[in-house]
Order: C-alpha cells, then sequence, then structure tokens
C-alpha cells in the first residue's frame, strides 16, 4: 500500500479528498495516565492545587481535537459535530481517557480523537505535575472507527 501523504516525488503532500463523498464518519481513541495513588485520589476529591483537573483536562481535549489541522501539518480542517472526552479511573492509580469524535466529511476524524485523548492526559500531568512528577502517560491509540471508503475498524478485530 502508498503512503498517501506522499506526491510521485516522495515529498509531503496533503491527500487531495475533493473527489470523496462526504459520509458520517467517528472515531475513538483512547489513552491512560498511571499516577501515585495519592494523586489519583487527589484529582477524584476535587483537591488539586489547580483546581478541577477533569474538568480542565475535558476542555482541552475538545479543543485540541477542534484544532488538530493547525498541529498536524498534513491533517485537513473538519468541521467536528461531535467532540466529548470521558475518564475513567482504574484501580488505585490510574485513569483511562476516552475520546469520541463525529463528522460529515469526505476524511476521517481518527486524528482529532487521538489529539483529543492525548491532550487531556497531558492536561492532567500539567495541573498534578507539582505533586507527582512520575505521572506517565501510556497506551494512546485508536480504539474503533467507522465511514469512509476504508470502512469500519475496531482494535483487536482482523482486518482485511
Amino acid at each position: 500500500m502508498a503512503l498517501t501523504h506522499l506526491n510521485e516525488h516522495g515529498e509531503a503532500s496533503m491527500v487531495d479528498i475533493s473527489h470523496k463523498p462526504a459520509t458520517l464518519r467517528t472515531a475513538e481513541a483512547c489513552a491512560t495516565i498511571k499516577m501515585k495513588a495519592s494523586t489519583l485520589e487527589m484529582i477524584m476529591d476535587g483537591s488539586a492545587p489547580k483546581g478541577d483537573v477533569l474538568a480542565c483536562a475535558r476542555i482541552a481535549g475538545i479543543m485540541a481535537a477542534k484544532r488538530t489541522a493547525e498541529l498536524i501539518p498534513l491533517c485537513h480542517p473538519i468541521a467536528l459535530t461531535r467532540v466529548s472526552v470521558e475518564f475513567e479511573p482504574e484501580g488505585p492509580d490510574t485513569i483511562n481517557i476516552t475520546a469520541r469524535t463525529a463528522c460529515h466529511h469526505s476524511t476521517g476524524v481518527e486524528m482529532e480523537a487521538l489529539t483529543a485523548a492525548s491532550l487531556a492526559a497531558l492536561t492532567i500531568y500539567d495541573m498534578c505535575k507539582a505533586v507527582d512528577r512520575g505521572m506517565e502517560i501510556v497506551n494512546i491509540g485508536l480504539l474503533k472507527k467507522s465511514g469512509g471508503l476504508s470502512g469500519d475498524y475496531e482494535k483487536g478485530t482482523p482486518q482485511a
């Protein structure tokens, strides 16, 4: 399979999507942030010195999804119709982040979902680094996507 972001001379190029029909596109991505148990407790009980960590991280993730084309050089600007960022504590020291995106467009929204999950995790780190510099962001990845010519994808299922 050829890389679509390279032209016939091997140079970086934005993919021409002008011939593709606009369809409903969705994506779901994840990130995990590991921390001290005391840091997670502080986040969950709302006692972080900088304020409501998860509310700030949610807004940062949503804003990041909307600005993905400004952050990743060859991404198309997309009018998103949905961005959500959710947090699920796991065990005594982990927060799982799930970002979901949707639009009606001729290109997918995977990068927007990945950007939202990543920036939400980075915001948690930023807001808590004064008490826990050892936090670790891991497992950033696409969970699933739908729409478009390449069809649906779900992590862990065989691809054609």
